[in-house]
């Protein structure tokens, strides 16, 4: 399981907490239920909660922004995205707080969630739930941590709430939740582990889009300034990393597996060319991904 930080509730801090848990009886029932490794695999990623956003980046990002059309060049189409409702019911919904949203988005992370590979497609919803059960039940954070998911047929799900196509502050890596969106793949791709080709697609079509809407070519680096030391770059260090990164660029973990890992490449090349960039287009350069 790729590591994640909690999200702040209300006006009590950066390590705000929801009081009210899932039962311990239900805990242990999800845990017996098929599908669920994700959920015991979030034991695994104890270490990536981020703890300390910086002061000047959260109080920026607790205002919100108005949702943002780009016009301009180098934009790509919008794929469909499965909304919240399709995998979250009233019965599982947790009271949170409003999302927190930065300016734009100018990188995205790639992660994948650590559980079993060999699901029916039908039953990702089911998974993301479940996921979604573990993150708010078992470590009591306000909401799934990712902004989107991928499952092994290219079906993009929208993940955290607050709107899909606005810069939604995400809780997916540790100091680098700011200015970024998480993808996560379903399933497990570790070496040698086959990444099926339609989850490739959708998460290049996924990162064109996000990107696009920024204007950010997806070969390119962006700076982003690290707000957690137990990142790979202590608090306040500016690191210049892939505009569309592996979750091991900037944490210490062996997150999206190296298979995934393999296909990134291959995933901002696809992105690139959907935004209607060629080969013969360079990369424009390094963005600073700080406000």
């Amino acid at each position: 399981m790729c590591a994640l930080r909690p999200v702040p509730r209300g006006t009590r801090g950066t390590r705000g907490r929801r009081r009210p848990r899932i039962p311990g009886p239900l805990l242990v029932l999800l845990g017996c239920l098929p599908g669920l490794a994700a959920v015991a695999a979030l034991v695994l990623c104890a270490g990536g909660v981020d703890r300390a956003a910086s002061a000047h980046l959260a109080a920026r990002a607790g205002r919100p922004t108005p949702a943002r059309t780009m016009t301009g060049a180098y934009t790509a189409p919008r794929p469909h995205i499965v909304p919240r409702s399709a995998w979250l019911d009233a019965r599982s919904r947790h009271d949170q707080p409003p999302p927190r949203y930065d300016d734009e988005v100018v990188a995205v992370f790639v992660h994948h969630t650590d559980s079993p590979n060999g699901y029916a497609c039908a039953d990702a919803p089911r998974i993301i739930r479940y996921l979604y059960a573990g993150q708010t039940g078992v470590r009591d954070w306000d909401d799934i941590g990712y902004n989107f998911l991928v499952d092994r047929c290219g079906t993009v799900y929208e993940g955290r709430a607050g709107g899909v196509d606005r810069p939604v502050t995400g809780a997916h890596t540790q100091g680098f939740n700011h200015r970024t969106a998480g993808i996560a793949a379903i399933g497990t791709f570790t070496a040698g582990v086959p990444v099926p080709q339609p989850m490739v697609d959708a998460i290049a079509a996924l990162t064109a889009w996000k990107l696009g809407r920024a204007g950010v070519d997806p070969r390119d680096m962006v700076r982003l300034t690290s707000s957690n030391s137990l990142s790979r770059y202590a608090a306040g260090v500016t690191a210049t990393l892939p505009a569309l990164a592996g979750h091991n660029d900037g944490y210490m973990t062996s997150c999206p597996g190296a298979a995934l890992t393999a296909r990134l490449p291959e995933i901002r090349a696809t992105a690139a060319r959907l935004q209607g960039r060629t080969a013969a287009t360079a990369p424009s350069g390094t963005l600073t991904g700080t406000p």
